[in-house]
């Protein structure tokens, strides 16, 4: 396959606000250069422990920085945002949930995705919740009943875990993070580089 023609893969955490940032964007972004995008979730807890590390808000200093330029960047992109308490939250479950309706129906699964992060970053509602993630699954179309069975099982756990042993092999550190042919971009702050990457092949 010709390098032109592979997807974006866009690596994300539920619980990052950047990430909810760059889901509101990076499809639009892609499909202007004739691109498509491969989103991936992951947990962002993996990583912390594996290569240390903790969530920005809680860093002294950062932390209150982080949250201004949050509610700052959310009005410059003109995408709704509510700092949502509790937060950060594990995300296992609507990480699970989306791999689980990946293999059925991708699009499916990018709906439920954007409306999960709608959820928390707009709505304020607790997705580390399953009962939670079951409601969002439903409010996309999602048999309930049939999704909360399949995320009862061991395949949805291993699937996750096979995902973020992954990310950290390919280097993946922080969501957003956008790995476009090789390529890597931490940051929806970055969406312009992004787009010039995309609109010149490289510089």
């Amino acid at each position: 396959m010709n390098d032109a023609v592979l997807p974006i893969d866009f690596w994300f955490d539920f619980s990052s606000p950047y990430g909810y940032l760059m889901a509101e964007s990076i499809d639009a972004v892609a499909a202007a250069h004739g691109r498509t995008v491969r989103w991936r979730p992951f947990l962002l807890g993996a990583v912390y422990k594996a290569v240390g590390g903790q969530p920005l808000t809680s860093i002294p200093l950062k932390g209150p920085y982080s949250i201004r330029d949050l509610a700052r960047s959310a009005r410059f992109l003109g995408v709704p945002f509510s700092m949502p308490q509790p937060f950060p939250v594990p995300t296992q479950h609507a990480a699970r949930a989306f791999y689980h309706l990946e293999q059925q129906e991708p699009a499916l699964a990018r709906r439920f995705a954007l409306a999960v992060y709608r959820d928390f970053f707009v709505d304020g509602h607790d997705i580390s919740v399953l009962e939670q993630v079951l409601d969002v699954a439903a409010s996309v179309g999602v048999e309930r009943a049939a999704l909360a069975q399949a995320l009862a099982g061991d395949e949805a756990r291993a699937r996750l875990k096979a995902v973020c042993d992954e990310a950290l092999a390919l280097g993946v550190f922080g969501s957003p993070y956008v790995i476009i042919d090789g390529e890597p971009f931490w940051g929806v702050d970055r969406l312009p580089q992004i787009e010039r990457w995309l609109a010149s092949g490289g510089f």
